[in-house]
Parts: structure tokens; C-alpha cells; sequence
């Protein structure tokens, strides 16, 4: 009776060993379940002129932007007034459509250039990328260069 013992406590081992391997590698870095991109933004803009900043978040399949844990960008501008400077997910220009669970969020920020030179727009990104197993805080901080004519 001992020996069963022994052998159910050494197989009880095993099986935990290999579910935390199998967990181990079920586990997946959540900056790969997105794309985050700035393309669109001017680059160049004259002096008392607008410009747009464009911030877009593209998720991968199985994974999403969490429309419940709070998303916040912030602007800042060197020569450069953006139009808002602390937007969420509300501000997001892209909206469900029917039927659609998940959307990813857009968001297209006006600035105006106040004088000729180098510009730069400073963002900070805060949001939750989740897939089925996971939903992780990330945050995310670009430099934009804008030359102002």
C-alpha cells in the first residue's frame, strides 16, 4: 500500500509538471496580437496651417481592443497645438458597425503649426489588447517629426 502511494504522488507530480509546461507555452506575448501605426499623419505643414495626426490600432485574429478597460492617448507639441490633448476610446473615429463585436480604434487629431521649423508631436498610447486568454494593459510612446514651412 505504501508503493501505491508513492507511485499516484510521482505521477501526480508529472501530470502537474507537464500542465505548467503546456500552460507555459500556451501563453502568448500580447504585443504580437497588434499593429499599432501613425501612418497618415502630415509631415510637413505650413506655418498657421493644420495638419492631422492619425493613431490607428489593428488587431490580430482571436484578439481585440478593450472596449471595457480604459484607453487613453495623450498629445503633446513642440510648434505644434493639437486640437485635443487627452482623447479615449469614445474619441475614436471608427465605429461598429452592425453586428460587429469589436472595432478597432482610428483616431485623427487636428494640430495647427505655429511656426516655421521643426516640429515634433509627442504621443502616449494606454490600452488593453485581449484574445481568449488574456487581456494585458500596453502602452505604446511615438515621436513625429513635422516639418513646419
Amino acid at each position: 500500500m505504501l508503493q501505491v502511494r508513492r507511485i499516484t504522488s510521482l505521477a501526480a507530480a508529472v501530470v502537474a509538471l507537464v500542465c505548467t509546461q503546456v500552460q507555459a507555452q500556451a501563453q502568448v506575448d500580447p504585443t504580437t496580437l497588434y499593429e499599432v501605426s501613425t501612418e497618415g499623419t502630415s509631415t510637413q505643414v505650413k506655418a498657421g496651417e493644420q495638419g492631422v495626426f492619425v493613431l490607428s490600432i489593428k488587431s490580430k485574429a482571436g484578439a481585440h481592443v478593450s472596449d471595457e478597460a480604459p484607453l487613453k492617448l495623450e498629445l503633446k507639441g513642440a510648434q505644434l497645438t493639437p486640437a485635443k490633448e487627452k482623447l479615449v476610446l469614445a474619441d475614436s473615429v471608427a465605429k461598429k458597425a452592425a453586428g460587429q463585436q469589436f472595432v478597432d480604434p482610428r483616431f485623427e487629431v487636428p494640430f495647427k503649426a505655429t511656426a516655421a521649423g521643426k516640429g515634433t508631436l509627442d504621443a502616449k498610447l494606454t490600452f488593453f489588447i485581449c484574445s481568449e486568454n488574456l487581456c494585458a494593459r500596453q502602452q505604446k510612446t511615438f515621436s513625429i517629426p513635422v516639418e513646419v514651412l
